[in-house]
């Protein structure tokens, strides 16, 4: 049975059995990984034969949706590498679906998925749930359970064939009732139109609790830009939120504009981040952009009927008139993507649209 209390019960000893999907072994069998004689590695390992690298990775060609997973539940997922050699950010696309829904429950850009919308440019990001580590591996330990059936796939909308290394691992055991489906949407507004908060969640209906925010900002103005506070309508709210915060870099548990000695400052904590600052003249020029997470762990947001999240996109404008305040808000109109994790106690019926390949484009 599974143990909801995970690495504090590291030596209860478990019912589960491990299974791993890789291009080695496509369908997680046991017994049955690195048996392939014929593969894209084949002959490199030619004097060595079966059992020696034959199949690290599969190609998927332009236009191609290639399934990677295809588990027969219950199970859970409990880790995800990736890594790819696409030329350009969004090139692939990634969803999931459980329990044999027609209707995906993870529909995001790869990259985005794994909080780097713009990964050509390495950083690293350290973190409790995702970790992109040298050059660009893309690593996940959200669990995923499932009832009784996940399915994965990659779409990839380049022009060119892209390769894949991927390993995802998971186990097989019986589940308690009452776990939530796993849930990650994408959306991007670019850019927002002026007075407009940005949507991170629409109204979802159902029982569960919201456990993580990414962000990729692209500043359109110059000077500070994280003004805007983040609010958690549940259960019923219209006007007014249960939950307020006081500024964007508060939320993503930062301050004074991740601001240190006069430039922005990167960081990585278990639980929230800013993870890479691209800077294209070093300090408070337009077109800077910012890699941003923030992974309700241990405090989730909980939701009973419903909930829905925004956030406000709020800069500084100075004015000249003595009657009025020198410093006063102005709404921007910034280049901003997210993705939103929660658990639902349903497969949520409705997903925001994907933009097309060239509204996904980050110039």
């Amino acid at each position: 049975m599974y143990n909801p209390h995970g690495v504090y019960s590291l030596a209860q000893l478990s019912s589960a059995k491990a299974r791993s999907l890789s291009a080695e072994n496509v369908n997680g069998e046991k017994g049955k990984a690195a048996m392939d004689v014929e593969g894209v590695s084949a002959c490199c390992a030619h004097e060595l034969g079966q059992g020696w690298k034959i199949s690290p990775y599969i190609i998927i060609e332009p236009g191609e949706t290639r399934s990677i997973a295809d588990i027969a539940g219950p199970g859970m997922i409990k880790h995800i590498w990736m890594v790819d050699n696409a030329e350009v950010n969004r090139a692939l696309i990634f969803r999931t679906y459980w329990d044999n829904s027609e209707i995906p429950s993870i529909e995001t850009p790869l990259c985005d998925f794994f909080a780097s919308a713009d990964y050509q440019e390495y950083r690293q990001l350290t973190s409790m749930m995702i970790c992109v580590n040298p050059k660009r591996a893309f690593n996940c330990y959200w669990e995923m359970p499932f009832y009784t059936h996940c399915k994965m796939t990659i779409e990839n909308t380049f022009y060119k064939p892209v390769i894949l290394y991927y390993q995802i691992d998971y186990i097989l055991d019986e589940l308690p009732a009452g776990l939530g489906y796993f849930h990650a949407q994408f959306r991007r507004k670019n850019p927002l139109p002026y007075k407009e908060v940005y949507t991170l969640l629409d109204t979802v209906k159902g029982k569960g609790h919201y456990v993580g925010t990414y962000m990729f900002w692209g500043v359109n103005n110059s000077g500070w830009w994280g003004e805007g506070e983040i609010k958690f309508y549940i259960d019923g709210d219209t006007e007014f939120p249960t939950i307020c915060g006081t500024g964007t870099e508060d939320y993503f548990c930062g301050s004074y504009n991740f601001d240190v000695g006069g430039k922005y400052q990167e960081y990585c904590t278990p639980y929230a981040g800013l993870s890479k600052v691209l800077r294209p003249d070093g300090l408070y020029r337009s077109q800077t952009r910012f890699n941003m997470y923030r992974w309700h762990i241990v405090d989730p947001v909980y939701f009973d009927e419903d909930l829905k999240v925004t956030i406000q996109a709020l800069g500084w404008r100075t004015s000249d008139a003595e009657s009025l305040p020198r410093r006063r808000y102005l709404p921007l109109q910034d280049d901003i993507s997210s993705v939103v994790f929660f658990y639902l106690d349903r497969i949520c019926g409705e997903m925001p649209t994907l933009p097309e390949k060239n509204e996904l484009e980050i110039i």
